[in-house]
């Protein structure tokens, strides 16, 4: 037995035979961990977090000349059919600068701006409150503009802005996850009867799944004070929190069951705890800690997005590994033969613990009987899956992927069709002595100048040089007509650097760096980009350590992470074939823009390697103790490691697919990429990985697979399958 078992059966030990103990501690650790939280308070991500690169020192050079910063919001009146009648626009602009006048949240009214086709009035509303509070005190301000449109109903009277857009977003995907929140648990309540036939057992493994996604909340709310929350933290805890903590639950439920089954119900049930705790806690372990090891290479991603879901993962994962090895083993010693009652009418014989499922010997047969020509096709299937991968685009998550039911957005594509200089604008900011004020405002006037008719950039009546008080930073803004995410877009920015690198380069000791939205989106993606590489290799490093350990065999460590990335790589296919192109938009409710929002393949990516481990270490796990008994070839273990365990591992993988599945449903792209991603991603690993590739694998390496150990060498020879036929596939 391994110190990881040895640790696992002295829990379960400990835990069997002081179930009161254990219980009640872990009920005390779930509300002082809800109760903590709660007291702290979240701690949500500010600007200053997501600055990289140079755009981000163009925010920080920014930042240092002191400029008020006070949120814009803007007022579009326009006609609803035909042309604008003015005279009614003017009267409704003044009715809306009346009203924002009233409002002690609004600080200034300007002046109504006719577009320049003379179709839409823009009157620009400028608040009172920071930034980071605003979203708090917006609603006077929408109040007021629909109190203007009930006046004026012969046009379109909207608002738009960074504030009225955050708001938006935040009611869109809080009414958008009621559905995904509302479906998890009882999708996976029936999924669990099944799986077991009786309420107790199935009910066991989603009751501590729950308590520890509550108890992870509450820690996550610690953890944002040191990794800021990015405001999707809850819901990674929610999806990661139902996917492991069931799973973990299930395999240790199946396997104590399991024992007791085999012994004729000799075992009493602190023994049948022991024995689940020897195997299924040993896989638990493994896989949890593989799962961490994963999660935490996201914090090399060097990106806020990245460090806050990683905090909330690795939180919610080892909150559910410990209640699995601490709290769970109490509950089924204290239950015993309760945990067998009541049985579901008809759900009964598919929950049962004899037997062994036909479709599952069928299913494997061809991975036992023509291993290589198995191994082969399922692969070639697996690369053809993964070919659209080639092709990977990445963009910034930013206005341009957000969702258009959010009225907010329609109205900001409005605002910016009518008012180009609205979109995406370049900023270029200096910092230099006070007494270079004048020169420095020269030369950025002279950057307008020299773009002046350049088709990449809008025109200015006249250059707005803005300094600071003292004189020491200057910024100017120009906008270009195209989207962030556009080439044009990249190519106007790769002028203005060209531009004004050789208007600043006159001025000595000037530091300057041009930012702005287009900056920003290249900066994000070339970032995560560069750091792929360190995560990539630190989840692959650490994952062959922990499988070196937990096996023995270096060969299984390699193989199993060859397999994981097979299954990766086919996920991203998916992944880019659904989201780049158009034919999916109507199916799953999305505008795609021919890109992957940036952070998500990487996510997706360590989230994979880390999941895939739970199946693979159970599995494995079974194959080896089938391996270590006298006189059995590989084939024979592979046969019978898989076949005992495809009803957990099925009803594991089908719990983790329903629940990403859920979060398709969501209106934000980046929430459906990553569901469906991964619910596919389980799904083929699950099926044509777990089933046909890694049998055949296993089966065509023999002994080997366990080399360098001791079961490497000892291992019964293979016979040829005509010799000595596998006794479960009759």
């Amino acid at each position: 037995m391994t110190d990881v078992a040895r640790f696992a059966v002295h829990m379960a030990r400990w835990s069997a035979t002081h179930p009161w103990r254990a219980i009640v501690g872990w009920i005390l650790f779930v509300a002082i961990g809800i109760t903590a939280g709660s007291l702290a308070g979240t701690q949500g991500t500010v600007d200053s977090d997501f600055w990289t690169g140079e755009s981000g020192r163009t925010q920080e050079i920014i930042a240092t000349g002191g400029f008020p910063n006070p949120p814009v919001e803007n007022v579009l009146i326009t006609a609803r059919t035909g042309t604008l009648d003015k005279a009614t626009a003017d009267a409704a602009a003044q009715d809306v600068t009346r009203r924002m006048d009233a409002l002690t949240e609004v600080a200034e009214v300007g002046p109504p701006i006719p577009s320049p086709d003379g179709r839409a009035l823009l009157v620009m509303v400028t608040m009172r409150a920071d930034p980071q509070s605003a979203v708090e005190h917006i609603t006077p301000l929408l109040d007021a503009t629909a109190a203007t449109q009930s006046a004026y109903r012969s046009l379109r009277v909207e608002q738009t802005g960074g504030v009225t857009i955050d708001s938006g977003i935040f009611d869109q995907v809080a009414q958008d996850l009621v559905l995904a929140e509302l479906l998890t648990a009882p999708v996976t309540l029936v999924i669990l009867l099944i799986a077991f036939g009786v309420l107790v057992a199935a009910s066991v493994p989603l009751i501590l799944a729950i308590s520890s996604i509550v108890a992870a909340i509450g820690l996550s709310a610690l953890a944002s004070h040191v990794f800021p929350d990015v405001g999707m933290v809850n819901n990674i805890i929610l999806l990661m929190g139902m996917a492991v903590g069931v799973d973990y639950s299930l395999f240790y439920v199946k396997r104590e069951r399991e024992e007791r089954a085999k012994s004729g119900g000799k075992l009493d049930h602190a023994a049948s705890v022991e024995l689940a705790a020897a195997t299924s806690g040993h896989a638990i372990l493994v896989s949890a800690f593989a799962v961490i090891v994963s999660m935490m290479s996201l914090y090399l991603g060097g990106i806020a997005v990245f460090s806050s879901l990683a905090t909330g993962s690795v939180i919610v994962v080892a909150v559910a590994m410990v209640g699995s090895l601490t709290v769970l083993p109490a509950l089924l010693a204290k239950l015993g033969r309760r945990l067998d009652s009541p049985r579901i009418p008809f759900l009964g014989r598919f929950g049962g613990e004899g037997g062994e499922p036909r479709m599952w010997r069928a299913m494997l047969r061809p991975a036992l009987r023509h291993p290589a020509l198995t191994f082969l096709v399922a692969t070639a299937a697996m690369l053809a899956l993964a070919l659209p991968a080639l092709n990977l685009k990445l963009t910034a998550a930013g206005l341009d992927t957000m969702p258009r039911q959010i009225a907010a957005m329609q109205t900001y594509d409005r605002l910016t069709a009518a008012f180009p200089s609205e979109g995406a604008a370049h900023v270029v900011a200096v910092r230099a002595e006070a007494a270079r004020a004048d020169q420095v405002g020269a030369a950025l006037r002279g950057i307008v100048q020299d773009l002046q008719g350049s088709p990449l950039f809008v025109p200015v009546a006249e250059a707005n040089v803005r300094g600071s008080a003292d004189g020491r930073v200057h910024t100017i803004d120009l906008a270009t007509p195209y989207t962030a995410d556009t080439a044009k877009a990249a190519e106007s920015l790769k002028r203005l650097k060209e531009v004004a690198a050789a208007r600043m380069g006159t001025i000595p000791g000037a530091d300057h760096a041009v930012g702005g939205d287009v900056a920003k989106h290249i900066d994000e993606v070339d970032i995560q980009t560069q750091r792929m590489p360190w995560v990539v290799g630190f989840v692959l490093l650490l994952t062959l350590l922990i499988m070196v350990a937990a096996f023995r065999s270096l060969v299984v460590a390699v193989t199993a992470i060859l397999l994981n990335m097979l299954s990766a790589a086919a996920a991203f296919g998916v992944l880019v074939a659904v989201f780049q192109y158009e034919w999916a938009e109507q199916l799953l409710g999305f505008r795609s823009n021919g890109a992957i929002i940036s952070w998500v393949p990487l996510f997706l990516f360590v989230v994979l390697f880390g999941l895939s481990m739970d199946y693979h270490v159970f599995l494995v796990s079974r194959i080896k103790e089938a391996a270590e008994r006298a006189g059995v070839s590989t084939r024979q273990a592979v046969a019978d490691g898989i076949v005992s365990s495809a009803g957990v591992v099925t009803s594991a993988a089908v719990i983790m697919v329903s629940v990403f599945v859920c979060f398709v449903f969501p209106s934000m792209v980046e929430l459906k990429q990553l569901g469906l991603s991964l619910a596919v991603a389980v799904l083929l690993d699950a099926v044509v990985i777990r089933i046909l590739v890694l049998p055949s694998l296993m089966v065509m390496l023999g002994r080997f697979n366990w080399w360098p150990s001791r079961l490497g060498r000892a291992v019964a020879p293979e016979p040829a399958p005509e010799e000595r036929p596998v006794t479960l596939l009759k």
